[in-house]
């Protein structure tokens, strides 16, 4: 029974192992934020170019059937409006930030921009709840650190001064948080990455279980 309303961030590589997921949440949250890899594959089955990014051309139809979901449910799904790009995967290597209509075939998608940042920012305001699983970019390789950082400092100071209960869970998330600085100021986090997602799915965990 979260207080509403409620905002899931999910994102991570694949789409695949995340499936349960996101047509679990999409009938659950009010704004569903999707990022990293996973983000690709829903831009190239709307027909978006995404260059040499990472992606899974066989998920492509189920991606259209999670935002046919979506629009059921009422969900609002957040896909990136402008994305940073680079040549070649490397520490401190310049990155561009490109509208998702101008991303070019030797491209690579590393990170969402800041038109995208801000809009995630907008309908944050409204949120009472966040729940987190998987950075929205290479946050690992900086410069690609950009978009995790801004938005785990948008919800952290959410948290602080508004009282937004703000929920994260997964290594990398975690690493992500602590990166920006922010891992103490958020509500609560599990270092649990595949129970975390299996309680989001609405499974029943042994232990709890128990």
């Amino acid at each position: 029974k979260p207080k509403r309303p409620l905002m899931a961030i999910v994102a991570g590589s694949k789409v695949s192992t995340k499936l349960d997921l996101l047509q679990n949440l999409v009938q659950k949250v009010d704004y569903l934020v999707v990022g990293g890899g996973m983000a690709n594959t829903f831009l190239s089955a709307l027909d978006y170019p995404i260059g040499q990014s990472l992606s899974e051309k066989d998920m492509l139809d189920t991606a259209h059937a999670i935002l046919a979901q979506a629009k059921v449910s009422g969900c609002e799904v957040i896909l990136p409006r402008d994305v940073a790009v680079t040549l070649e995967i490397k520490a401190y290597v310049s990155r561009e930030i490109v509208t998702i209509t101008q991303v070019q075939p030797s491209h690579k998608i590393v990170d969402i921009g800041q038109e995208t940042i801000d809009y995630i920012a907008t309908k944050l305001k409204s949120c009472a709840t966040v729940i987190w699983d998987g950075p929205v970019g290479i946050f690992e390789v900086p410069p690609f650190d950009v978009g995790s950082t801004a938005l785990a400092k948008l919800i952290a100071v959410k948290t602080k001064n508004a009282g937004l209960i703000s929920v994260a869970g997964g290594g990398d998330t975690l690493a992500a948080l602590a990166h920006a600085q922010c891992l103490d100021d958020f509500s609560y986090t599990s270092t649990a990455g595949g129970a975390f997602l299996e309680w989001l799915e609405g499974k029943s965990l042994p232990g709890v279980m128990a």
